[in-house]
């Protein structure tokens, strides 16, 4: 007789959060390269020169193209130029929000908290409980029912994906989630991402196994 599939359950509180910690899956002890440690440390050397630079590019491109954009207003040639900034705005404030929570885009620590705080303002996500539960995510990644960024579920909810590829859905749950946790209330799915009340804020630098 063949075994009927049930339904995964992504919540980090569910069925599958509690059958990865019974499996061993919860902050599992996985392969790691075999890396000198003089070596990794020339691969983790970081400057402050060319993340300055583009980081002058990223935010002075959509100067430039919001500028555009608004002075073609009204014709076809402002598409191309909000297009531009659409992605610069969206896409690459994603790139900056991920390196620099990590602390591996700047080699200065308050250069790279600085750009996540405005990174993290531009794709509305919380720059406290980002931080925790993005450690979460590198430490049980893509462990049904541990990991909070799963993108693309299975099966697949092609209809949630359209509606987040705009945004939406994310936009909603960004602006409830801030406003709660504007007046101090965690949710029980974010209270397995901080160890404790009193415990610091996780380290940005790369060394400390992000």
């Amino acid at each position: 007789m063949d075994k009927v599939a049930t339904k995964r359950d992504y919540s980090l509180l569910g069925r599958d959060a509690q059958a990865a910690v019974d499996s061993g899956l919860a902050a599992a002890d996985w392969y790691h390269t075999d890396i000198p440690r003089k070596q990794m440390k020339e691969l983790m050397k970081r400057e402050d020169g060319p993340a300055i630079r583009d980081t002058a590019l990223w935010l002075g491109s959509m100067v430039v193209t919001g500028a555009l954009g608004i002075y073609f207003w009204g014709s076809w040639w402002c598409v191309p130029f909000f297009l531009i900034y659409g992605v610069m705005y969206g896409s690459a404030s994603d790139l900056r929000w991920h390196e620099c929570g990590h602390g591996t885009a700047f080699k200065t620590r308050w250069m790279n908290d600085a750009v996540y705080e405005i990174a993290c303002f531009m794709i509305m996500r919380n720059p406290v409980t980002w931080r925790w539960s993005h450690t979460r995510h590198h430490t049980d990644t893509v462990i049904v029912g541990r990991d909070p960024e799963i993108a693309v579920m299975r099966p697949p909810d092609l209809f949630r994906l359209i509606l987040n590829f705009f945004g939406i859905l994310d936009v909603y749950h960004a602006m409830t989630d801030m406003i709660r946790n504007a007046f101090g209330i965690i949710s029980a799915d974010e209270k397995p991402s901080f160890p404790s009340r009193n415990s610091r804020a996780p380290s940005a630098s790369p060394a400390s196994g992000w």
